[in-house]
């Protein structure tokens, strides 16, 4: 299948990177007032710069934080360039300069697994394009027809004469010739470079140290802050007493950010910090001090049974057939509040002077903190410039923007001075925008032959959008919380047909402030319709699978997916001794996800020794890198099951560091087989749908195990013995 796609003007706007005012900024890190120009190599167009010595440097705007969006997206480029990859190196566009060429490189914003299924399409279409003007160029040195000259890895070739170029020394002329009004895309089963398990490009400087983090940069004369706002939520400062802490060591200032933190600067961070921890703060805590654990418990509880809620998905009538049902099932399940816990905390480095603000951030959305360095900045957005660094761990908390606004508010102190903020690991854990807490209750009808017939399924919990992006909010619903629960939506609709059904959510909001948490709300909706069905199943004396089966006739790539771990792990065969299986299956961020979970319990001590996962995405750019996704979906997912959870007293997070707020270890790890299994005809996320699964398939195995039944998460709370 060829693809021809006209191509807008405004995706191919030609000039050279010195032209652009020396904006563009790969991965070394410009002095302040200074940029990188690309070595002013010819840039063919927003995409593709290539150098004299035949490297290709490939400009993308998505953040790279682990996930390998960049490999991916660079891979999908030199496909349609048909470049030599060994030559491939990646740099990224700054926010600033993607506004002042409207917008050529779209969304920074590197969330929601979007980075590759949302840029897919424009990022070929940059290489396909750069491609043929490449080959114009050359052809019209020769004085042949385009058509008749031929590429490949970088060479172009008019066989007719036998003569041959290559890109770098077409460069120049290729970045002065008119795009094309439309090119053509290779069909996916074309793929040389894409589609294959290639090697990422930043783990050679991620192995030698080279990388750099947002932590380590050092720029001359800079200054070093540390930050400390109000444990409790709500609350501010009363009162500071700035003289005690003046005279210690390196101190330059203490300076209270906003009505709700005080940070100190000072020569060295840990000099900073040293004189944070002295500094005399009385807080005025607010309204919010009685907030705890068991009150926001209480709040959802209530919600349970509110007569009010928001309608997500129904069909026919439960309510009517639960009430005629041969036989009630009904279970309520919890959802912890979860951290982000990146290894690196949240930092930021600027540099403020009256005429320009600038920022060196690692962030999961440079358009973001473009705009919050200029509004804490006072200066119009074409005075500000954000540089992104890669990130030390993102999950959602570096879409937020609250430390990029500290930093330049702390920054204006200075002017003319660079300073660097970096939270403290409190301080990052007691300020974070956590995983929502919710409670669901799901009752079950099941007829005389335990046919399921009726499913009403009430979330109650706090709304992300409702916190951080009202105007997403549709008449007052949160339609994020039905992630993998909706009727039809290509980003994840339920996979089982159930004659009757209700599913609805009581917005209960406690003042701890939500966020996006790497799965978001598919993470809970998937543990409590997984685990519950698991329920219904054993409750009508049926094969977990057979049951699901039943129900999934009209879901193909669902039961695709769920179908492909279940012959994986071996279910129709019986387990190795005194182990048990659980699975589950649900589709999230536009891929179909199914886990199969095959763990022990010996004295009450789980051991999981093996996961199978199966993902079908549609396409598969780069199927190593999705293996390490889903294995690294897996620590994340199975560390929230097992130990993750953020508890609330005095209306303040109690968890301050790794010794309360535990992670996988590497011992506790099982082995993970991945099944990647792309479909075509779509663009399914990587990143996050398989966290969803891990937890219910082995909660699952759990039950086989033991007959226990764990509807309260983290596991590290319940007993197996």
């Amino acid at each position: 299948m060829t693809i021809v796609q006209s191509v807008s003007r405004r995706n191919f706007l030609v000039g050279s990177a010195a032209a652009l005012g020396g904006l563009s900024l790969g991965f070394h890190l410009p002095l302040p007032g200074k940029a990188l120009a690309a070595d002013a190599a010819p840039e063919i167009n927003a995409w593709v710069v290539v150098k004299p010595d035949e490297t290709v440097v490939i400009r993308i705007a998505r953040s790279e934080m682990g996930q390998g969006t960049l490999t991916g997206l660079a891979q999908l480029v030199a496909e349609e360039l048909d470049c030599d990859w060994a030559r491939v190196t990646t740099e990224y566009p700054t926010p600033g300069e993607n506004l002042a060429r409207s917008r050529v490189w779209g969304n920074f914003s590197t969330g929601g697994s979007r980075g590759i299924r949302e840029s897919h399409d424009y990022v070929r279409q940059g290489g396909a394009a750069a491609r043929q003007m490449l080959i114009a160029a050359a052809a019209a040195d020769w004085g042949v027809p385009a058509g008749e000259c031929t590429t490949d890895k970088g060479t172009i070739t008019h066989a007719a004469s036998g003569r041959s170029t290559t890109y770098g020394k077409v460069a120049d002329a290729a970045g002065r010739m008119t795009p094309p009004a439309e090119v053509t895309l290779k069909d996916p089963k074309d793929w040389t470079i894409a589609g294959q398990p290639l090697p990422r490009l930043d783990t050679a400087d991620k192995l030698t140290g080279k990388q750099i983090y947002g932590t380590d940069l050092q720029l001359d004369g800079m200054l070093n802050a540390a930050i400390k706002a109000c444990p409790v939520f709500g609350g501010k400062v009363q009162s500071f007493d700035a003289a005690a802490v003046a005279d210690m060591p390196g101190v330059r200032k203490v300076v209270q950010v906003g009505e709700t933190a005080l940070a100190v600067v000072a020569d060295t961070w840990w000099r900073a910090k040293t004189a944070l921890d002295a500094l005399p703060i009385v807080w005025d805590e607010g309204p919010n001090t009685g907030v705890t654990s068991a009150t926001i418990a209480a709040m959802l509880e209530e919600g349970l049974d509110a007569d009010e809620a928001f309608i997500g998905h129904q069909r026919g009538n439960a309510r009517e057939a639960l009430a005629g049902a041969a036989r009630m099932v009904s279970a309520v399940y919890g959802f912890p509040y979860q951290n982000h816990a990146t290894m690196e905390p949240m930092n930021a480095t600027a540099l403020y002077t009256p005429e320009k603000c600038e920022v060196w951030v690692p962030t999961q959305n440079g358009e973001a903190s473009l705009a919050a360095a200029a509004e804490a900045s006072g200066l119009p957005v074409n005075q500000c410039e954000v540089y992104k660094i890669h990130l030390g761990g993102g999950f959602g908390r570096r879409g937020m923007q609250d430390y990029v606004t500290q930093v330049v508010h702390i920054a204006k102190e200075f002017p003319g001075t660079p300073v660097k903020l970096i939270w403290s690991r409190e301080e990052d854990m007691l300020q974070g925008r956590y995983h929502p807490v919710t409670q669901g209750r799901l009752t079950g009808a099941l007829d005389a032959d335990g046919n399921l017939t009726a499913l009403h399924m009430r979330i109650s919990g706090q709304s992300i959008l409702a916190a951080v992006m009202p105007q997403r909010m549709q008449d007052g619903m949160d339609p994020l919380i039905f992630q993998g629960l909706t009727v039809d939506s290509p980003e994840g609709h339920l996979g089982y047909t159930i004659p009757n059904l209700l599913i609805d959510h009581a917005m209960r909001n406690p003042p701890v402030p939500p966020g996006f948490w790497r799965g978001v709300n598919l993470n809970q909706n998937a543990i409590y319709l997984e685990c519950f069905l698991d329920e219904l199943a054993h409750a009508a004396g049926q094969d977990p699978l057979a049951f699901r089966r039943k129900l999934m006739a009209n879901h193909p790539k669902h039961l695709a997916v769920l179908n492909a771990v279940a012959e994986r792990i071996g279910w129709d065969e019986p387990a190795p001794e005194g182990r048990h299986r659980g699975l589950a299956q649900i589709m999230g961020f536009g891929s179909y996800v199914a886990a199969a979970a095959e763990v022990s319990v010996t004295d009450g001590r789980l051991r999981i020794h093996r996961i199978v996962a199966a993902t079908d995405p549609g396409h598969a750019v780069n199927p190593a890198q999705i293996e390490r996704q889903v294995e690294g979906s897996f620590v994340y997912g199975l560390s929230a099951c097992l130990y993750g959870e953020c508890t609330v007293n005095g209306g303040r997070i109690e968890q301050e560091n790794f010794d309360t707020y535990e992670v996988m270890r590497m011992a506790d790890m099982p082995a993970v087989e991945t099944i990647v299994m792309p479909s075509g005809g779509f663009w399914g996320g990587v990143g996050e749908p398989t966290i969803a699964v891990a937890a219910p398939a082995v909660l699952n195995a759990i039950f086989a195990a033991t007959g226990k039944r764990i509807r309260q998460l983290p596991l590290k709370n319940h007993s197996l013995v």
